[in-house]
């Protein structure tokens, strides 16, 4: 006799949920995985099987992948735990992974060697979001036009440049001291210093001159995060060539700045600085700039925020070398032609700053402890975060969330890996849907996307057989923006029109990154457009925009006969009655079985 607890997931054609999780894969029945929203082929495989040895192997298409559940040799597992859980790195993922812990019940540390909130906070997504919060005010003060549309009359505006740097910095400490006291709030141990794995469940931290302490713990998060990275041939003085970190301190605002690369680090920091008076010059490597964005939006993307400003740009050319000024000489950035390898050209600029990407931070981990090679820096993991060593097979017990994993930097998308991890540990089978986490570009309109880009959307549709249907709705016909006299943006939606599926949503135009949370919680529950599009949206209120994109769709499916809601409601109930009973097993197993095929067939 047991004490039931059954989970609904609530994503319309799928019916996946993980029975047992036990990390090192111990099992002795079927396994069913939960995977939010994707179906298991996306993943690449179609379902596990068992071999005698006791290994799992996941079937896919062409091949299998072995995992071992035995550990290596390099040490034994202790046979008790100082901690059920121990997390290295306290930055966004980190932090989200202990909170959540505690929540089910799990005794947890944390070891953090440099500060609590790790790049994010202290030198990455919040101080930066200060830094833009001043010049979006910029801008908008020094528009005459802008104000002049709203019927303001304003006088010459202008900054204290240290009072914009210590807004930054008063906002990181205060993030930093909200993410520490909440984690000592609910018992998570910090334990400072750096952490290093030392065998099976076992990590040593400590600090520089002090001795080394020893903790065990049933499972390890490796959450260390990344750093700026920087190119052969940059030399980075941290004054005059700089990384996003220096930047944030805006120590200075220089006349002429030079910034490599034209992703979302450099479009942000190409706002900054135009709006405080500098002139900016990209350096991009491939043929256009924006390169990761969908072609439509960053078409649209640099007209607005790229032409009409103090900005110039060198595209498809490497800079090999960067000299910083000294000596009464200007910064000298050397260009060659990234396809030919040819010299291009010379600049003279006042600053440069190197915005080229990140690279994880894993060096010292002592993952060949575990027998765990890196791949170009990043710790190689299966589709549910798990470690995989140098022979193919899953190191029991031990995880990689975040950057150091390289899925998908972002801190959001750490922290929700996290959360996933530790749904895992603790018996509930979860696989993360990385397709329904949103991005967004915090420039002045925003910028921000879920899901798959049109041309990514098209290879897809070309080798699985389906067609791919685009909508698009203007800010310019969205009562809010227009009151906001914000008329510039375009919402693009990517979709199946067979069945409504949601490909991808992209989003140029006021508050872009706060509107895209409908298109991505969709994509996450697997709600179709022909469902989502009887959803009723406030008026006037810019989240009018996805009500017109979705209804604009052409679908060929017909939405739920009672909606999506009916089969949910039905697995609330049947969650809700399960707690309050106790009831054999074999019961629950049949009369769950029929929920899940019931909402399935509600779902078509």
């Amino acid at each position: 006799m047991h004490s039931i607890c059954f989970q609904a997931t609530g994503v319309p054609g799928s019916n996946y949920i993980f029975d047992s999780c036990s990390p090192a894969l111990a099992i002795s029945k079927p396994i069913n995985l939960r995977f939010c929203g994707l179906r298991k082929e996306a993943f690449g495989f179609s379902g596990l099987t068992h071999s005698s040895s006791g290994r799992v192997h996941f079937s896919s298409r062409g091949h299998s992948k072995k995992v071992s559940a035995s550990a290596e040799s390099n040490g034994s597992p202790p046979k008790s735990f100082d901690y059920d859980l121990i997390i290295i790195g306290a930055g966004v993922g980190g932090h989200g992974a202990a909170l959540h812990a505690v929540e089910k019940g799990l005794k947890t540390a944390i070891i953090e060697g440099d500060v609590v909130g790790g790049t994010c906070v202290n030198r990455g997504c919040v101080p930066s979001k200060a830094l833009l919060a001043v010049s979006g005010k910029m801008r908008e003060l020094q528009s005459e036009h802008h104000m002049k549309a709203l019927g303001l009359q304003v006088s010459a505006a202008g900054y204290d440049r240290q009072g914009v740097a210590d807004h930054a910095n008063n906002l990181a400490s205060k993030i930093q001291s909200n993410l520490t006291n909440s984690m000592k709030a609910l018992g998570v141990d910090i334990l400072t210093g750096v952490g290093t794995i030392v065998g099976p469940q076992k990590v040593k931290y400590g600090k520089v001159g002090f001795p080394d302490n020893i903790v065990t713990a049933k499972n390890i998060i490796i959450a260390t995060g990344s750093v700026p990275f920087v190119p052969k041939g940059i030399e980075v003085d941290g004054k005059t060539v700089i990384t996003s970190d220096h930047a944030l301190k805006l120590e200075s605002v220089p006349d002429w700045i030079a910034i490599v690369g034209s992703g979302y680090i450099g479009l942000e920091f190409s706002d900054v600085y135009t709006a405080l008076g500098s002139e900016v010059t990209f350096i991009e490597a491939l043929d256009q700039l924006m390169p990761g964005f969908d072609p439509e939006i960053g078409k649209l993307a640099q007209r607005v925020l790229i032409n009409p400003r103090k900005i110039d740009y060198h595209t498809g050319v490497f800079a090999t070398k960067i000299t910083p000024a000294k000596d009464g000489k200007p910064v000298i950035i050397e260009l060659i032609d990234a396809k030919t390898k040819e010299p291009k050209d010379t600049l003279e600029v006042d600053a440069a700053l190197i915005a080229t990407g990140r690279a994880p931070f894993t060096n010292g981990l002592g993952l060949e402890n575990v027998n765990v090679v890196t791949q170009r820096g990043f710790v190689p993991v299966d589709e549910r975060l798990r470690v995989i060593d140098t022979n193919g097979n899953l190191v029991p017990h031990l995880y990689c969330i975040g950057d150091a994993n390289g899925k998908m930097m972002l801190a959001h998308a750490a922290s929700a890996q996290g959360i996933s991890v530790v749904e895992q540990v603790t018996g509930q089978g979860h696989v993360l849907n990385h397709l329904s986490i949103p991005a967004a570009c915090f420039t002045h309109p925003e910028i921000s996307m879920v899901g798959l880009t049109e041309p990514q959307a098209r290879e897809k549709a070309q080798k699985e057989g389906f067609e791919v249907g685009v909508a698009k709705t203007s800010f310019k016909a969205n009562t809010k923006a227009l009151a906001e006299n914000e008329g510039e943006g375009l919402a693009k939606l990517i979709y199946r029109p067979d069945n409504g599926e949601i490909l991808g949503v992209h989003i140029f135009g006021l508050h872009a990154a706060d509107l895209i949370h409908e298109a991505s919680n969709a994509i996450a529950l697997g709600t179709r457009i022909q469902d989502i599009k009887f959803a009723v949206h406030a008026h006037p209120t810019l989240s009018e925009v996805l009500d017109e994109l979705f209804k604009s769709a052409k679908v060929k499916a017909a939405a739920s006969s009672h909606g999506p809601g009916l089969s949910r409601n039905i697995m609330e109930e049947f969650t809700y009655k399960s707690k309050m009973i106790v009831v054999p097993e074999a019961f629950y197993n049949i009369v769950s079985s029929f929920v899940k095929l019931f909402s399935k067939a509600m779902q078509i």
